[in-house]
């Protein structure tokens, strides 16, 4: 007669080639039943994984196949972030998953990712020459190559902001697989970073502002009214960009915020805003109201110039033939009129900062002021109307606001 092969209550532990085996009965995350199996080169290592997998099958649904990192990241991207998130999340998160987590990551399971992996790959990264790591010189033609490919390497490595955004994509995917019951623990959480320092905003004071607009109007800069909307209600870029004459109430002095233009790869997508909080209807202060007048008559003049070229798309801010205006291009135009202004350059994120104070400078009521700003708290508005400007700054502001509805009434 065989010897007995498992001890009493193990059940189904059992030899198993060149050591021992073991099965649970586990509910997948489909709902299904089926054995999961545990191995070992002894019974008391196949004892600790059995009953470790025991009480697993207890907690909720086991998966019985673990796939690696890059197979389940792939997933991920297609199955959860595409149809649900946003297509510029989207484009980052695949972006970061192919040139950093599936070169570092991609060939360990899933489950048997630790701490330490995690650890070890992001200092690696932080390490690197990303021009040499990711072939950026490698891939331009022969003629052009300047750096890493002729041996001389840019020392191009990563920001810690880069290597926070990199983690977070791992974060977020662990995330996703802990839900799927397909892992126990998010290893990306309790990876460390050098500490990341906040980037300083840049803002203009009145004074540049107020000298920037003019210059704007005095040279009948076309895109004087994009301008006005920026700094004036604060608006961002593609929010900007975005406007449809649909969404403006000229006669009401009203503005609809709910689009946004955004280049997303090889797309240009006029879409919802990035939240709901983004959403408002705005009162508009005379000077943006006047502005938005002036360019509602210009770009008649513009869709006459270009005839059967013109593109009836509904845009306030177009290019001559009637199309969207590409962000970058509006970036270069920004920079251009700065130049032209004889005022520091910024971006134009930075240059919602100046909105509150060009707000107060107008006379501009608090409360209205808060309803563009889009402030959760009346304070916070106050704190910025506390703030002094010149006298000269704000009667030279306000005579450029008056000067514009002359304008439009001759």
């Amino acid at each position: 007669m065989a010897t007995k092969a498992r001890a009493n209550g193990e059940g189904s532990i059992f030899p198993y080639r060149n050591g021992h085996a073991a099965y649970v009965w586990v509910t997948k995350p489909d709902g299904k039943r089926q054995r999961k199996y545990v191995y070992g080169k002894t019974r008391d290592d196949v004892h600790g994984k059995w009953l470790r997998l025991h009480q697993a099958a207890k907690a909720g649904p086991v998966p019985t196949k673990v796939p690696t990192v890059a197979s389940y990241l792939a997933g991920w991207l297609e199955d959860v972030v595409r149809p649900n998130l946003s297509p510029g999340t989207y484009v980052t998160y695949e972006v970061a998953t192919r040139l950093y987590l599936i070169p570092g990551l991609g060939k360990k399971r899933i489950d048997k990712l630790q701490v330490r992996d995690v650890q070890t790959w992001i200092n690696g990264v932080a390490r690197a020459c990303q021009c040499c790591a990711q072939g950026k010189d490698a891939r331009r033609p022969v003629k052009k190559r300047r750096c890493c490919a002729l041996g001389r390497c840019c020392q191009d490595f990563p920001a810690t902001t880069s290597l926070a955004g990199v983690r977070r994509v791992l974060r977020t995917a662990l995330t996703q697989a802990m839900t799927e019951g397909v892992i126990s623990q998010n290893v990306a959480k309790l990876v460390k970073l050098p500490p990341m320092r906040p980037k300083k905003r840049r803002a203009w004071s009145s004074e540049h502002a107020r000298q920037f607009l003019e210059s704007a109007r005095r040279d009948q800069d076309p895109f004087y009214a994009a301008y006005v909307m920026v700094l004036v209600l604060g608006l961002r870029k593609g929010e900007m960009l975005g406007i449809v004459w649909e969404d403006l109430d000229l006669v009401a002095a009203e503005l609809t915020i709910g689009h946004q233009l955004q280049r997303v790869g090889t797309q240009l997508l006029h879409r919802d805003t990035k939240t709901a909080n983004s959403d408002a209807t705005l009162p508009l202060p005379s000077i943006c109201a006047v502005a938005l007048e002036q360019r509602q008559q210009a770009q008649v003049k513009e869709r006459t110039a270009a005839g059967p070229a013109w593109q009836d798309l509904g845009f306030v801010f177009t290019t001559r033939f009637g199309t969207p205006m590409e962000p970058r291009n509006f970036n270069r135009i920004w920079d251009r009129r700065c130049d032209a202004a004889g005022v520091p350059r910024i971006t134009v994120r930075d240059a919602r900062r100046t909105c509150g104070t060009l707000l107060r400078d107008l006379d501009v009521h608090p409360r209205v002021a808060m309803e563009i700003l889009r402030h959760a708290q009346f304070a916070i508005t106050m704190e910025i109307y506390t703030q002094v400007t010149s006298d000269a700054t704000r009667s030279a502001l306000k005579k450029l606001s008056a000067s514009l509805g002359e304008e439009v009434g001759e």
